[in-house]
Order: C-alpha cells, then structure tokens, then sequence
C-alpha cells in the first residue's frame, strides 16, 4: 500500500476521511504486547488512583448522548505530559517510555447507557488503540463501530483502529465501561511528528474554545484555516513549555 497522504479534520470539513486504510489494525507490536501481559498491573494502578480522584468530564458535550456520560483521565496528551497523574502510574509509565512513538494515553470511562456519538477523529497520522480493563458486556450491548465494522471491547485485549474514520461507541448496560486510550504515531508520518502535534493541539483549543463561544462553529471555513496557522506554531511551543515548567 502507498504511502497515504497526511489528513487533518481541522483543514477538511466535511469530516469525512476516505482513506484506503482497514477500518481496525488486528497486527501485534512490541508495546501493545508489553500491555497485555500487563494489563491487570495497569487496572491495579487505575483503582488506586480513583480511591482519591475522579475522572473529567470530556470537554466537547455535542459528541455524548447524555452530559456527563464520557469522562477521562489524561496521562500524557499529545505529547503534554501531565506529570502529577503520571506519578500514580508507575508501571504504565514504564511502559510508555520504552516507545516513543505513543504520543497519549488516557483511561475512559463511558457510564452505563452512554453513547459517544458518531464522529471522526483529528488525524489519519495515528492508531487509537483501546485496551478493555472493565469491560461490562459485549455485543450488542456494549461496543464500537468504525465505519460498516463493529467489535467488542474484551479485558486485557486490544482494539486498535483508524481513528480519522467515522466512528461510535456505546455501552447499553447498567455498568459503567473503563478502557485505556493510547495513540501511536504511525511509522510513516514520524518524521511529521512535529507538525502532527501542533495542528492537532490547534484543532482542540479552537474546539474547547467553540465549546465556550458557540457562535464560532458558524464562522466560514476560510477563517478557520487562517486563524490555525499562526496557532501552530504557537500550540508547539506551548506544549514544549508546559512540559519544561511541569505545568501538569
């Protein structure tokens, strides 16, 4: 297969990535093998956590079925690093720091009969990888579509996916869902690392700020993409110094 160009939501706005690429990845790799040996560890690490602290709710509310029904936790987020969670974590952060290429990771906790709605994700340069850890029930009941595909999520396995497609999930049963979000740079977009990062973290500030001002989802397209391109640069940098000054 060739070489895909590199694709962002921020700059295509009918949302809709054609891409060429399987709608879910079923190969193994170093690090989601490394995962799944140690994914009891891991829940473990979660639980401790949660004994003391709660997890966000997801700031875009037009992408639920309910307010309050999809909520995160935010380990390291497109390469910010959040290190006073990241402290609670110490095997998941061993982990992580053996592969570079995993730019988030984040638990995510869907409450029973939450939905997150059909949407497509920021860019066609990562695999979002879900791994179950408290997994209530499987189809049709509890699960996640990618285009005309849908699968379970399972405890201790895998499901990674191309996040730029249309995609949902949604668990109908009466327990709340926990998974482990990690995205990975794709081999042949790392030399794009950095520009990756900056129009991503662009497309979500101009996101939470839309959140906040609703009017701006109205705004022509042409001011979007003109507005975005003096952000870059910018959202980059402030990565950089959040992780410098260890913001998080």
């Amino acid at each position: 297969m060739n070489t895909p160009k590199i694709w962002f939501s921020l700059y295509d706005f009918s949302f809709d990535y054609k891409g060429l690429e399987p709608s879910f990845i079923d190969d193994s790799f170093a690090w989601s093998i490394e995962f799944e040996v140690n994914w009891q560890l891991v829940l473990v690490e979660l639980n401790q956590y949660l004994k003391n602290n709660q997890p966000e709710a997801y700031f875009n509310t037009s992408m639920v079925n309910a307010e309050n029904s999809w909520k995160t936790i935010s380990i390291k987020w497109w390469d910010i690093e959040f290190r006073k969670r990241q402290c609670f974590f110490p095997k998941t952060m061993e982990i992580v720091r053996k592969y570079p290429e995993i730019i988030s990771l984040s638990f995510n906790q869907l409450e029973p009969n939450g939905k997150i709605l059909p949407h497509c994700g920021d860019t066609n340069a990562i695999y979002r990888c879900h791994l179950g850890l408290e997994v209530p029930a499987s189809l049709p009941i509890t699960g996640f579509r990618v285009r005309e595909e849908t699968r379970s999520w399972s405890n201790g396995k895998w499901l990674i996916f191309m996040d730029a497609y249309n995609h949902e999930a949604f668990n109908l049963s009466d327990q709340k869902r926990i998974i482990m979000v990690v995205d990975i740079l794709r081999p042949e977009f790392q030399s794009h690392k950095r520009k990756v990062i900056s129009v991503v973290l662009t497309s979500l500030f101009l996101q939470k700020r839309a959140e906040q001002l609703k009017f701006l989802y109205k705004i022509p397209h042409g001011m979007i993409r003109f507005v975005a391109f003096p952000l870059r640069p910018l959202a980059y940098l402030g990565m950089k110094m959040v992780n410098l000054f260890k913001v998080y």
